[in-house]
């Protein structure tokens, strides 16, 4: 009996995914539990494995394409089997001919269906792979030259006349890969725009990976809907500074290492068992307070930004938080947390300090009702017992939901975590 392979919810958070790459090509043997394909989701590459066994039949989203969690991507089924209405009740042809491995060998990556911007193009190129190469050029009706939407914005682009171009799709319609031939083969015309000495389009359209869509979607449904308020405060950080490089002389036996950030991390799960108030979310009829702090950690990745959470930071020593730190980091870079290991975070922390950044605030992570955006420690001159002394000084700003937390209550908390990192040894009462 044929098996539907269906793109399924990998993370919590997940409502479509990317085909990143098939490990089994149509035609294939398939046993129930082995590896079928990587998926790109919001958050990470994951696993897609069989649920039924049989062979690889029917590829329905190819490498690059996406799909709506619980859409149909290809099918499994005993050989010979009638399997036309599955194909047909899934959205019909929309992979690879069945029996072939991928699409034809003489179509370059860079004409992928990704890569093109509206339906008309996608279109114009399922016929591109099907062209001849050598087709006469050709003009529709009207006595306009034919050419995809695609191929005619490159070209503009490119300052290259369309009329100069012999077309290679159906009926000599003007494809992309005309145009990228005609660009190569003929120097830029002196009319034509040139930007800081480069030759070529002078802009380029870039592919939204799933994390970026998924981080546009929650900024849209946290700035807007979310009621943001700030509060900054600066903290003298020359006893944590002593405290750090007392703790890596510790440690040095162990190779192990902790960073600024750790020891931010883990004065702010300190304070937040002091103000469970701001440890907290907004769920509409009543504010949850968590007796727990588990703390996301804000990571810059390649596609953009994910929060790996230190689980029961309040519970764990500094060497302890750097570590996990370090490894969820390494992680996050390769794109192989687990889910349990970027969600149920209840408090968030970003650091752009590395940066050279002294302040700025940062965008709660619903439904988290606070994050501390932390800058950079710079030396700075200060008047203290009245003297101008010079000191190294950080800025913090904690962004709160107005729903959950006031402005008295986000600013105890700061009063607090100030207090831990101008005297350590607080933290550890």
């Amino acid at each position: 009996m044929a098996t539907k392979v269906h793109m399924e919810a990998l993370s919590p958070t997940m409502e479509e995914g990317q085909v990143v790459k098939w490990h089994k090509a149509e035609g294939d043997p398939v046993s129930q539990g082995e590896l079928l394909a990587e998926i790109e989701t919001d958050k990470a590459t994951m696993e897609l494995v069989a649920r039924g066994e049989g062979v690889l039949r029917k590829i329905l989203r190819g490498e690059g394409r996406t799909a709506q969690v619980g859409e149909v991507i290809a099918v499994i089924a005993a050989e010979g089997e009638d399997i036309s209405a599955l194909i047909d009740a899934a959205g019909g042809n929309r992979g690879t001919p069945e029996g072939a491995a991928g699409p034809p060998s003489r179509v370059d990556k860079s004409k992928s269906y990704k890569e093109l911007a509206t339906k008309e193009d996608v279109v114009a190129t399922r016929r591109e792979v099907a062209a001849a190469p050598d087709a006469p050029a050709g003009r529709d009706e009207g006595g306009r030259l034919k050419a995809s939407p695609l191929a005619r914005r490159l070209a503009q682009e490119a300052g290259v006349e369309l009329s100069r171009i012999r077309g290679t799709g159906p009926g000599g319609r003007i494809v992309k890969r005309d145009v990228e031939a005609e660009v190569e083969r003929v120097p830029r015309p002196s009319g034509a725009p040139a930007y800081a000495g480069e030759e070529g389009p002078e802009y380029e359209d870039v592919r939204v990976s799933q994390m970026r869509k998924t981080i546009a979607r929650r900024l849209a449904e946290s700035l807007g809907p979310v009621p943001h308020f700030f509060l900054t405060i600066e903290i003298d950080m020359d006893r944590a500074l002593e405290a750090r490089s007392r703790i890596n002389e510790l440690l040095e036996d162990r190779g192990e290492r902790v960073s600024v950030n750790d020891l931010v991390i883990r004065a702010v799960a300190s304070a937040l068992r002091q103000h469970p108030a701001v440890n907290a979310s907004w769920q509409g009829d009543h504010i949850r307070r968590y007796r727990r702090v588990h703390v996301g950690v804000a990571v810059a990745i390649e596609d953009g930004l994910i929060t790996p959470v230190i689980h029961d930071a309040h519970a764990k020593g500094v060497a302890e938080i750097a570590r996990q730190v370090r490894e969820l980091a390494a992680r996050a870079r390769e794109r192989k947390l687990k889910p349990e290991e970027y969600t149920g975070a209840t408090f968030s922390v970003s650091n752009l300090g590395m940066f050279g950044i002294r302040e700025f605030t940062g965008v709660i992570n619903p439904p988290e009702a606070a994050i501390l955006a932390v800058g950079a420690m710079e030396e700075v001159p200060v008047v203290m017992n009245g003297q101008i002394v010079v000191r190294p000084r950080m800025k913090v700003t904690l962004s709160c939901d107005h729903r959950a937390v006031d402005g008295a209550t986000g600013a105890r908390f700061l009063k607090t975590l100030k207090a831990m990192l101008e005297e350590p040894a607080a933290s550890l009462l």
